[in-house]
């Protein structure tokens, strides 16, 4: 979000003019992807979209342990000690983000990501040590309590209070948090606090107007076979849950609606969103007509005397309140060198369990959804809305062990749909983002090794506390806290996660 939010009090007044400013932003972001309106009329033609870079993004959600692997709640002291722009605050003061250098993925890409990566992590690691901190790549943390979840130990920027007040005030009552798993979860919160329990790495892709639709629907169907490979979050509060627990915890942890809310079809801020989409368009319109704004802030900038200007109009409230609608696939429109361009933020994955395991991710996302998004017959035409948003509750609750409804296979073992059927199409998809041969067969290799292993951070973890209870006879907090350290030891090796020893 970006804005100084202290003392900000939002009036009626308030919330009527941001909600007229943000329709007029919705406005002209239909004229700016309709450059027909506004060529040959009275207007002149705003700056095209960059159509044309194939920019990616990382980021990094990061948490902050102590020696005795407990939260340590010390993000302002680290990033003040850090003083990188490529460091920020995030919701709890045991989180800091790392935000990547764009940059394509072509040729050496990847290697430049994993160095760079590398270095700013072993940067944080270091400054995190004068602390008495380390950095830890997980899903979730899973020694956290709920007596760290705390509006507390929220962090110092006003932004994440301003929006907590908000989104409290909307539900106008405690958030209840009720998750059944392999162990089952009840827990309540009068904060947002929760969300910080939910540490994800961001894949951000470029791509022009005309062919948003496709990628953002390719994202969609891929999301559940991204989350059963990538999971990583199995433990929160000590109980062992979902593989990807994070899912469950941040539907629910932010849910603005009462009960009579959600019986009245209600849409979640949280959202895997209901149809396929023809156009950007379809997903900043939905946000405006579903979603009431939660961060009325003005900007100055009128965009419709900014695009007759033939300016790049910064549309600041449409921005804004995008970022308060947590798409699990998010539309971003944003400007880089006086451009504007839209970009794909997917955001179903966890952190870690290192740097080559996320790219591993990455490389297997960004090159199945350039290979479906271009198919002439593509997945989303012949998969039901509805079955790929089941598939990804299912993958997230089963993880590597999911039975997944793919269009010609019928019910699959996921494991066995990524090595039969979409790893050869992310090998076609990083060939034709110009992706050195030996990255892809590195990359490509950990997610084929994992689904041949039916090994990935969730059963690591899992089988590590298994070893500690049964083998160490260790009790569930003795075993949590014994399986992160040894978890933090690993992922400094940067060695893929099912290579890693339980023992």
């Amino acid at each position: 979000m970006g804005k100084d939010l202290s003392g900000s009090v939002f009036s009626n007044e308030d919330r009527a003019q941001y909600r007229h400013k943000v329709r007029r932003c919705l406005d002209v972001l239909a004229l700016m992807l309709d450059r027909r309106n506004v060529q040959g009329g009275t207007r002149p033609a705003p700056v095209p979209f960059d159509a044309d870079s194939q920019l990616t993004g990382l980021e990094i959600e990061l948490n902050l342990m102590d020696a005795a692997a407990e939260p340590a709640m010390r993000n302002a002291e680290i990033l003040a000690d850090l003083a990188d722009p490529m460091f920020q605050t995030e919701l709890g003061q045991f989180n800091i983000e790392l935000n990547a250098r764009p940059r394509t993925i072509c040729g050496d890409g990847f290697a430049d990501y994993e160095r760079d990566l590398l270095e700013s992590i072993g940067r944080a690691e270091d400054r995190a040590a004068k602390s008495d901190a380390t950095i830890v790549l997980i899903g979730s943390l899973p020694t956290l309590t709920a007596d760290h979840l705390v509006l507390a130990n929220l962090s110092a920027n006003e932004r994440y209070h301003a929006l907590n007040d908000q989104i409290a005030g909307a539900r106008g009552e405690q958030f209840s948090v009720d998750i059944r798993g392999v162990e089952r979860l009840q827990t309540a919160n009068d904060s947002i606090a929760s969300e910080a329990a939910c540490t994800s790495v961001q894949f951000h892709l470029q791509v022009p107007p005309d062919r948003f639709a496709a990628y953002w629907n390719a994202s969609q169907a891929v999301s559940a076979i991204q989350v059963a490979v990538g999971a990583n979050s199995p433990y929160l509060h000590g109980r062992q849950l979902w593989a990807e627990t994070r899912i469950a915890l941040f539907e629910q942890a932010t849910d603005t609606r009462p009960e009579e809310l959600r019986a009245q079809g209600v849409r979640p801020r949280v959202w895997f969103g209901e149809r396929w989409i023809t156009s950007v368009f379809d997903l900043f319109e939905e946000n405006v007509r579903y979603f009431p704004p939660l961060l009325p802030i003005v900007d100055e900038e009128d965009p419709i005397a900014a695009l007759e200007r033939g300016d790049v109009p910064s549309l600041g409230e449409l921005r804004l309140h995008n970022g308060t609608v947590y798409r699990w696939n998010r539309p971003v429109y944003d400007i880089m060198d006086g451009r504007p361009h839209l970009r794909v933020e997917n955001r179903v994955l966890p952190a870690g369990p290192t740097v080559v395991d996320m790219l591993a991710n990455a490389a297997f996302y960004y090159g199945l959804t350039r290979q479906l998004a271009e198919e002439e017959r593509p997945v989303w035409s012949r998969l039901a809305f509805p079955a790929a948003e089941d598939n990804f509750h299912a993958a997230a609750r089963r993880g590597i062990e999911t039975t997944i409804h793919w269009p010609g296979t019928g019910e699959s073992p996921v494991t066995d749909l990524i090595r039969d059927v979409l790893l050869p199409k992310a090998h076609l998809g990083l060939a034709k983002l110009g992706v050195s041969t030996r990255h892809r067969d590195r990359l490509l290799g950990i997610i084929e090794d994992r689904c041949r292993t039916r090994r990935n951070g969730t059963t690591w973890q899992t089988e590590a506390v298994w070893h500690a209870e049964h083998r160490r006879g260790l009790d569930r907090r003795a075993a949590l806290h014994h399986m992160l350290l040894t978890y933090t030891e690993h992922q400094r090796t940067n060695e893929p996660v099912h290579t890693w020893p339980v023992g």
